[in-house]
Parts: structure tokens; sequence; C-alpha cells
């Protein structure tokens, strides 16, 4: 049978693997506590499910809506860019509606990139920035993620050494899976080198509003000049708890974004219409919801980072998003992420994200996401507690534990 193309490009996907064996104990009776994918349990405020359903009654919502987005909700985007970021955009030039961030990028992927076209792209990063490029025919060259001096040199070699240039480096703060956030002044510093070498900036700002501390994360369209270079991606999924929702944003620079918004216009006809009403009362909103969201968060991870370390594990807290990204406990680290994860599967009724799932530099470290309620955090950290009180890492019980799994 032949191999299509684009998904012959696609390696197995890792996390499927976890996501077996957990639905196979599932299934067996056990009661997994479930920190795996980033899916958001808390409902969508009352107040915006109330709008669709008003929405949703009036039958001309029923129509085909538009790709890019009605009027009024890319209005309300080009609002909250002016309160919260100091930002001015256009909404007719500036902005797309996009049927979440991850659709966003993948479309944008596929309206710029030629065959051969150099991305820079970090890692470990969330999969879509590199895959949704790959199954466009460009090429990754890896970066580094943490936003400071260690960033631009990478950056360096790969345009002095990569054929053809860059076309595009991708950013993401704060960052899937790591939680690193990023400065305006590194900011800057990456507009700068991006104009200097004529390089396309893609920025994902998904978890722009998840943060837990006094300083709000930053814009690179805050920049002065990025408008020229940058389009940033954000989402309504973790901001109002509307994952299903599938509504998102790509805003900036307007030759890129009328790309995109060339290339949905052939895809789709944008989010049933009823839906686009609900997210512009949202955005138009007084920001309570999203403060909420923020502050459960933030607890449910004090909760985690108090009961885990408790259990034996320390967990790296995490400066925003719903992640924590942490190194695997040291007398697992052999095995790498992914054995680790299914041993959390099978042994301590817990589900993680194995960092390899992210990018290769990503495993030896795992993610935890912040998506049940912090009583079940604290039974996940009894389960891992009693796990690793039952393999003894100085006996025999543990290696041989340890070297089935390995052997898998």
């Amino acid at each position: 049978m032949v191999e299509f193309h684009s998904v012959k490009r696609l390696p197995p996907y890792v996390f499927e693997q976890v996501n077996r064996l957990k639905a196979s104990a599932r299934a067996a009776g056990a009661d997994i506590v479930d920190l795996g994918m980033g899916n958001p349990d808390l409902p969508t405020s009352q107040s915006i499910v109330d709008k669709l359903c008003e929405a949703a009654q009036d039958p001309r919502t029923h129509r085909y809506s538009t790709s890019r987005g009605i009027p009024g909700l890319r209005r309300a985007q080009a609002n909250y860019y002016k309160r919260r970021f100091g930002v001015t955009l256009d909404p007719d030039t500036q902005i797309v509606a996009t049927l979440g961030s991850k659709e966003g990028f993948a479309n944008m992927a596929q309206a710029i990139t030629a065959p051969g076209d150099v991305i820079l792209c970090p890692n470990p990063t969330y999969p879509i920035h590199a895959f949704g490029f790959i199954m466009s025919g460009g090429v990754i060259r890896s970066m580094e993620v943490t936003p400071d001096e260690t960033f631009f040199p990478p950056l360096e070699r790969a345009v002095r050494h990569s054929i053809p240039k860059p076309l595009a480096l991708i950013l993401n703060y704060p960052a899937n899976p790591t939680a690193c956030v990023a400065s305006l002044d590194f900011y800057k510093d990456v507009i700068a080198f991006a104009k200097k070498h004529d390089i396309i900036v893609l920025s994902d700002l998904a978890y722009a509003e998840i943060y837990f501390d006094d300083n709000p994360p930053p814009s690179v369209l805050e920049v002065d000049g990025a408008m020229d270079i940058a389009v940033e991606f954000t989402s309504m999924s973790k901001t109002f708890s509307m994952p299903g929702w599938r509504m998102g944003f790509a805003v900036g620079n307007e030759r890129l974004i009328g790309a995109l918004s060339r290339v949905k216009s052939y895809l789709d006809y944008g989010a049933f219409t009823p839906i686009q009403v609900a997210a512009t009362a949202a955005l138009n909103s007084d920001g309570s919801e999203i403060a909420e969201v923020r502050d459960t968060y933030k607890h449910r991870r004090d909760v985690m980072i108090d009961s885990f370390g408790r259990a034996g594990w320390d967990v790296t807290p995490p400066e925003s998003t719903m992640f924590a990204w942490t190194k695997i406990p040291e007398p697992f680290a052999h095995l790498g992420s992914l054995e680790f994860s299914k041993l959390l599967v099978e042994k301590a009724d817990v589900a993680v994200s194995p960092g390899v799932g992210f990018g290769e530099h990503g495993d030896e470290y795992v993610r935890i996401a912040l998506v049940e309620n912090e009583h079940r955090i604290r039974q996940a950290a009894r389960n891992i507690k009693k796990f690793f009180a039952e393999v003894d890492t100085s006996g025999e019980e543990a290696e041989n534990v340890i070297d089935l799994n390995s052997r898998r």
C-alpha cells in the first residue's frame, strides 16, 4: 500500500502509547488520575453559555459564517489587545479568527511555507509548532527554549549555516510545556535579530492570562516595529475555559494575516456564529472570569507542589500556564519519559505526558497538567508516594520493576 507523503513525514504519536494504557487500565476498573492532556476541566462561565444559547435562538445565525470571523468578534479582539497590551490593531486587516490557535498555526504554515523552507522552532515545544510546518514541506531546525542569553547563539549559527536562510522563528511564551515566561526586553532583542536577518516571527501566546505572579506576560507586538514582521496567536481555550469551542485568533502583520485569511477562505466558513457571538461577549467582559480561572490554577499548582513534594517528588513550580514541567525522579531517570509515564499509569494510577512527545530534548522531563481538582491532585500524590514506597530503589524489587519496563 502506498504511504502518503505528508503522513509519512510524521513520527508515531508518542502520547497514544500512554493513552492506550490509560484506557486499558480504566476498562479494568482502575481510577486513573489524569494529569496528562491539557484539557481544562473548569466549566465555561454561565454568562458565556447563556449568550451562546441566546444567539442560537436566532435562525439567521445557523447559516454559513465567515472564515475571518464576524466583525464584532474581530473588534472585540482588537479592544482586548488595546486594554491588555497597549497594542493597536486594525480589525479588518490585522486580525483573523481561527478555530483555536492550533488550527491557526497549521494554516499559517500552509500559507507561507515552500518545500525545503527552514523554520527555527523551540525544542521541546507544543507539537503543532513543528509538525504544522513539516506537513507543509518545511524543515525544522531546533532551538533553545529558555528566553535568556542562551537563546541567541543558536540563532546566529542557524542563520550562518542554514540553506536556505531560515524563513521564520517560532516563539512560545508562556511556554507549553516548559512554562517559561519571556520579558519584553527579550522580545525586543528577538525582533531586532529577526529584522536584521529578514525572518518572520510567529508567537504563540495561548497562555497569556495564566500566570502566577504580579507581572502579566507581554506580547511580542508591544515591541516597536514588531508589526512589520510578526504574527501572534491566542486562544480562548484556557483563558475562558472554552477548549471545545475552538476559538482563537491570529493578529499582527497585515501581509501575513492576509495570507492566512486567503488559505482559510478555501478551507472553512469559520466557527458557528453563536460561538463567535458568545466569544465576543467574553472578550468584552470585565475580566472577572479570567481572574477566577487564574486563581484556580494557582491554587492547584500550590497543592501539587506541596503534596507531590511530601510524596518524594520535588516538582519545579511553574511561573505560568496550567502545566508543571519537571524532571523525572532520579531513580527512574534512566527509563526516559515515555517508559516512566507508562510506569506511573501501571503502578500509581496516575497519567502524565512524556516529555519526549514535545521533542527529543524533553526526554528527561514529564509534563503534569493541572486539570484535576485539588482533591484528585492529592490523591495522585498519595498514589505516587505509595508507589515510591513499594519500589525501594535500593533493593532488588526496584531494579526488577525498572528493568521490566525498560525492556518493553
